[in-house]
């Protein structure tokens, strides 16, 4: 049997989102990932114990830590991100929080923008202060050299979104992580709307990403998952985090350098905030979700197609004042969304209704292909108001920045047939 696809970074990316990190030869050669359903594993003897406990031998012991339906999802999500290593989380939050917990400390701060999911604005601007971690939010994000007024000596990172949520906004990725770097600091990036297929992170200077699984990484709405997965070219031994260096000193006698080095984030948010909060993915869901991965591509390629018809038609319409979608000319992120995404922006955009909030929430309600939901990234369109769903609670000016206004409306193009996608917004849309 000369099978190997599962460790060969060298195949295309549909391929690898089939076979990467799954050696059916491991698994009593089932071809299928199978579900480790089990909340422990046999430690072997003493000696097998003291080097799982150690980190030395890559193994299970407890769920809480890992499992081997886990591993795979981590294994093929790294490949395709072109990283070293990824954690599976029990959601799209608990990936972001868990990834800044283990890089900030109290009397640290995380720089920001504020064109953000709303739950990630909170986090910064609530939650992680009452632990003593400052979010701090960048006036103007597309002014790139504005961010040094908000880096200081107890930065640890600058979060960015991708594609923000919800006006689509781009940003010079480029730009904004070679500055990080110049003050030794990562910069971790909320890749969800885009996946790797239309985003390539870490070709980008990216040091850590962060997904969201329930949405286009699964595709079928039926489970809530997150991911982190390193680079692993990024120092954080350079002087800026005591704390990777105090855990490199723990660990260097039991783990051997190269995986140390190279893992060493992902080690960290591993042993010590996975294992210690607890927030894991269950095996069931690690399952459900590489199955949504092996069609990752086939499905970004007809939501993109969607998404683009669809803006086209909607700059067009009567009642539709302004589309927020980074494919379009119009856009002022059309340039950069032509650098940073070859292969389409994404299948998200948001419109502003002609009449205000009541003519959008009407629109809500005539909709009928299209289902109000807050979720996006599923095969099937939603749409939401994020006023009053995802941004709920945040001021006006701070939900303008963010670009979400009274008469806004988030749509999540799915992958049914356009027709259908465009006559079900035209006939809603109408008076």
């Amino acid at each position: 049997m000369s099978y190997s696809a599962y460790n060969d970074n060298s195949l295309g990316f549909t391929t690898r989102q089939l076979h990467a990190g799954y050696d059916p030869a491991e698994h009593n050669r089932s071809k299928a990932v199978p579900i480790y359903q089990t909340a422990a594993f046999e430690l072997g003897d003493y000696e097998r114990c003291l080097r799982l406990f150690q980190y030395e031998e890559e193994g299970d012991s407890y769920v809480r830590f890992s499992n081997p339906t886990n591993r795979v999802l981590e294994k093929r999500i790294s490949s395709l991100e072109g990283g070293s290593a990824a954690v599976s989380f029990g959601s799209g939050m608990a990936a972001i929080s868990n990834t800044l917990l283990t890089l900030a400390h109290s009397g640290d701060n995380i720089v920001s923008v504020p064109t953000l999911y709303g739950g990630t604005t909170t986090l910064l601007q609530k939650t992680l202060p009452a632990y003593g971690i400052e979010g701090r939010f960048i006036e103007d994000q597309d002014d790139v050299e504005s961010y040094r007024n908000y880096i200081d000596d107890r930065t640890k990172a600058v979060y960015i979104e991708t594609l923000g949520n919800p006006c689509m906004n781009v940003l010079d990725v480029d730009a904004i992580t070679e500055l990080a770097h110049s003050y030794g600091i990562p910069v971790v990036i909320d890749n969800t709307f885009a996946t790797p297929y239309l985003f390539r992170a870490f070709e980008h200077g990216v040091d850590i990403a962060c997904y969201s699984a329930t949405k286009y990484l699964s595709g079928h709405g039926v489970n809530i998952a997150g991911i982190v997965a390193e680079s692993g070219r990024f120092n954080f031994r350079n002087g800026r985090f005591p704390e990777f260096d105090r855990f490199y000193e723990e660990y260097s006698d039991w783990i051997d350098d190269e995986t140390l080095s190279g893992e060493i984030f992902t080690k960290r948010l591993r042993i010590t905030y996975l294992t210690d909060l607890g927030a894991h993915m269950s095996p069931q869901t690690a399952f459900y979700v590489l199955q949504g991965m092996e069609t990752l591509s086939l499905r970004m390629e007809r939501h993109v197609a969607n998404a683009q018809k669809l803006a086209e038609f909607l700059y067009d319409h009567p009642q539709v004042d302004e589309v927020l979608y980074p494919g379009l000319p119009s856009s002022p992120y059309h340039e950069l969304a032509t650098k940073y995404f070859p292969k389409g922006p994404g299948a998200i955009m948001t419109i502003r209704v002609k009449g205000g909030e009541e003519a959008a929430l009407k629109v809500l309600e005539k909709v009928r292909v299209f289902d109000y939901m807050t979720n996006v990234g599923d095969a099937k369109s939603l749409i939401v108001h994020p006023m009053s769903s995802t941004h709920f609670g945040h001021s006006v000016k701070e939900n303008e920045k963010a670009g979400v206004y009274s008469n806004s409306l988030r749509l999540s193009v799915g992958i049914e047939d356009i027709e259908d996608l465009i006559n079900d917004l035209d006939q809603a849309l109408s008076v």
